[in-house]
């Protein structure tokens, strides 16, 4: 939480010339509070193991978040009971007339479908355009981040041809950004995806801002100017053993996939993985939390009067 201190102060410039964040007496009288609503669209086969993921880095944060889980559409789920979907989650029309102070967007395993192909891609598509006027700040994760940049920048699905896999090394490109504030210099990212995010489309055709990226990976973490959206090219999210049965799962499919590189110990798959990534984790989420949602959004979401400083 920010630090509140008199408006004419002379810290107030300084600390703000550095990025620190700070509140001002005059803003923190107007403040009211009030729990955070947060739309959580989950993607993943799994969702069940993705809630407890993603809610595990939410919950590291003083602020009282609500959660509205979304589905997208009403099939039937190979890995999720019915009776979990139809009890927790919601549709979007449901939803559709309502206001949200953030919204997630999980990843899904469809690296290799174009994106025409995608059964629900045109509800996708309408949500994440819905988002621009009904969401204070979105984060996509992983594959949301391919079809966000296609829906919003009409960007081409960028295909490996080797599955990216396993635990990277990443570096803070913009040092007093708010979004990775905490952040060691260099740190660990799980990834998994056949997908590329080429750094010089993203510069060429975006106005995205990279905020952290690896000589392999390339881009991780990218943000708008306005904080209304955040792109995380990786799966932060993961627990310490998720790469472990994703390779697993795709040697008993015959897929022959290759070792997750810099996760098992000794890269020995009979060895027990650690979870590396963790600390940052948390930190990407709870400086989301405050920074993109808590201080931006209006107390009275019906206004979408967003409260940002000068």
């Amino acid at each position: 939480m920010p630090i509140c201190i008199p408006d004419s102060l002379p810290a107030v410039d300084v600390l703000r010339n550095e990025n620190v964040f700070i509140m001002t007496s005059s803003r923190a009288k107007t403040q009211e509070i009030r729990p955070l609503k947060l739309l959580f669209l989950n993607l993943m086969p799994k969702k069940i193991e993705t809630e407890n993921q993603f809610f595990r880095l939410l919950s590291n944060s003083p602020l009282q978040v609500n959660v509205q889980l979304l589905r997208i559409d009403q099939r039937e789920s190979k890995n999720t009971p019915m009776e979990h979907l139809n009890s927790f989650y919601c549709d979007f029309d449901d939803i559709r007339h309502q206001n949200f102070d953030g919204l997630i967007i999980t990843g899904a395993p469809l690296g290799k479908v174009p994106f025409s192909d995608v059964v629900y891609w045109p509800k996708l598509a309408e949500i994440i355009t819905w988002a621009k006027e009904h969401v204070t700040s979105t984060m996509f994760v992983c594959w949301a981040v391919q079809a966000a940049l296609n829906v919003l920048y009409d960007l081409p699905k960028f295909t490996r041809s080797q599955k990216l896999s396993g635990v990277y090394q990443h570096h803070i490109i913009k040092p007093n950004a708010i979004l990775s504030r905490g952040f060691d210099d260099t740190f660990l990212a799980p990834h998994s995806r056949n997908a590329d995010f080429p750094k010089d489309k993203i510069i060429n055709y975006t106005d995205l801002t990279i905020l952290a990226e690896s000589d392999i990976t390339g881009p991780y973490l990218m943000t708008t100017t306005d904080k209304r959206m955040a792109f995380v090219t990786g799966h932060p999210e993961y627990d310490s053993f998720t790469l472990a049965n994703e390779y697993f799962r795709d040697i008993k499919a015959g897929i022959d996939p290759n070792i997750p590189e810099n996760y098992f110990p000794d890269n020995n798959p009979n060895l027990t993985p650690k979870a590396t990534w963790r600390s940052h984790a948390y930190l990407l989420f709870s400086n989301w939390l405050n920074y993109y949602v808590y201080q931006l959004t209006p107390y009275d979401l019906t206004t979408r009067n967003m409260t940002v400083d000068d």
